[in-house]
């Protein structure tokens, strides 16, 4: 909106007017369009000093330009929390969403889990096939992990082929069910059809946080220490063979659906598994 027409906009319009020019200021201030956000700032502040009789009307042209300033402003936000390539969330958001689960009064009083999930071999799967089709690769096994999340859960991220599932008010077991039908549906993927001999899977550690209710006693935990967890559990999946999700029960390490025949190895943490 040119100076002109916003001071032809802020003659003779009262107080009604102060929040809107207000909500456009804090938008165009948001992208660094600085000189634009003063401008409307002096327009609420002249239109706050202003003695008016009268309600006035507020033109249509301003209620436009909030409008549209409020869409780019949410586009430009959601767009700063997905990663460029997969599309997922990114580390940022996952981040920012941990620390809101597993505050005091975070959704960690009905349960929360977290599956920290590594694609296998997947520098074979550049070295063979080229990182244009890797590149592939991870969008395709984000749209398998996306598929069927229960209510309020999501898939972020991590770094590199490692991503996140962040499964929030689930109980133990159906967090299992959803790691390990994540996985399944991976490995069951057609992968062919990209190039023949393209063979993909992942292994997942799944760490769960119980409800407060069911572990009064037990100390609250960090989104670094659960990640640690999953990290850990992850290991294990890896070092089990692969193509698997690990996870504690009963106190020890567990392997969920097809892999649970094979023997689960203890959960330790070692640098350079992959």
């Amino acid at each position: 909106m040119a100076e002109n027409e916003q001071a032809d906009l802020a003659v003779g319009q009262g107080p009604k007017l102060v929040g809107l020019h207000e909500s456009i200021a804090t938008l165009l201030a948001s992208r660094g369009q600085w000189r634009q956000a003063y401008q409307h700032l002096r327009s609420a502040l002249d239109l706050v000093h202003a003695d008016q009789d009268e309600e006035p009307h507020v033109p249509e042209q301003l209620r436009r330009e909030v409008d549209r300033l409020r869409r780019e402003h949410a586009e430009a936000r959601e767009q700063s929390l997905r990663d460029s390539l997969t599309d997922s969330y990114n580390r940022r958001y996952l981040d920012q969403q941990l620390i809101d689960l597993l505050a005091e009064h975070g959704a960690c009083r009905h349960g929360l889990a977290i599956a920290l999930i590594d694609l296998d071999w997947f520098k074979q799967v550049n070295d063979t096939f080229g990182h244009l089709l890797g590149d592939r690769v991870l969008q395709r096994v984000v749209e398998l992990l996306q598929q069927d999340l229960p209510e309020g859960a999501f898939c972020a991220r991590y770094g590199g082929e490692e991503f996140v599932l962040v499964l929030p008010r689930v109980d133990a077991v159906a967090a299992v069910e959803v790691a390990e039908a994540a996985r399944e549906r991976v490995e069951r993927h057609p992968w062919h059809e990209i190039a023949p001999g393209l063979r993909v899977t992942v292994s997942a550690g799944l760490a769960y946080e119980p409800p407060a209710d069911e572990a009064p006693q037990r100390p609250a935990v960090s989104a670094e220490q659960q990640l640690l967890r999953a990290d850990s559990l992850l290991y294990s999946a890896k070092q089990s063979g692969r193509n698997a999700v690990a996870y504690r029960s009963d106190g020890r390490v567990r392997l969920a659906g097809a892999a649970s025949g094979r023997r689960a190895i203890a959960e330790t943490r070692v640098i350079g598994y992959r």
